[in-house]
């Protein structure tokens, strides 16, 4: 059985999904077993995210378009699509964050105008993330680390959705104090997230701690 905080942070990350295929224009699916999107999601996001581990192959292949290219984030590392012609992209854990002290953080500055969040985009690596249309979303937050001379060193997106508020597309030059940044502002009540194992410590710096596996599966194409 999964850890009830391993559903929970999933829940909030199929929320997070749903909102950047919205914002491209993509409407998503959802029931007791997985969020779906019929055509292809945006680049870096899955064409599915499991919601609990009983999901099916055969079931959640019906919900999207399994061609090559597809993508499905098996949530609780329950499912074996390799012959389906699908490999492991990515392994991780969702890690969540009881409400709590928080930590001495520096400043993040929330992203308000389509031209910050190009920067910010620019610097993340994320061309999904450039749309304006999530700044108009109230569930979700972009926040920027900016050096001295006013460029993006750092950032991180904070999304409310699925009963949770989630951490993600955390990165900057010294991680660490994009964590604490978050915390600062958002580390009175429960956070969610994921990581993978490689880039695991600087959240567990902070309080979070590892509740359950995850992988993402990719049908490779062209």
């Amino acid at each position: 059985m999964a850890h009830a905080e391993a559903v929970t942070a999933a829940r909030n990350n199929a929320a997070w999904c749903d909102a950047v295929c919205r914002a491209h224009g993509t409407t998503g699916v959802r029931d007791a077993d997985a969020w779906s999107v019929p055509r292809r999601s945006p680049p870096w996001y899955p064409d599915a995210v499991t919601l609990r581990p009983e999901a099916t192959v055969a079931a959640l292949l019906r919900r999207v378009d399994a061609g090559p290219g597809a993508s499905v984030k098996d949530s609780f590392a329950a499912l074996d699509l390799a012959p389906y012609g699908f490999r492991v992209l990515v392994a991780g854990r969702w890690i969540h964050r009881p409400a709590g002290d928080v930590p001495a953080g520096p400043p993040l500055t929330p992203v308000t105008t389509a031209s910050a969040l190009a920067a910010w985009a620019d610097a993340h690596g994320g061309v999904a993330l450039r749309h304006p249309a999530l700044l108009a979303d109230p569930s979700v937050t972009v926040l920027a680390a900016y050096g001295p001379a006013g460029t993006v060193t750092g950032g991180a997106v904070v999304s409310a959705g699925g009963g949770a508020v989630g951490v993600s597309n955390v990165f900057g030059t010294d991680p660490a104090v994009v964590w604490r940044g978050v915390c600062a502002r958002f580390g009175t009540g429960p956070l969610v997230g994921w990581e993978t194992d490689d880039d695991l410590s600087p959240a567990l710096d902070v309080g979070f701690r590892p509740v359950g596996p995850l992988r993402v599966w990719l049908r490779p194409g062209t």
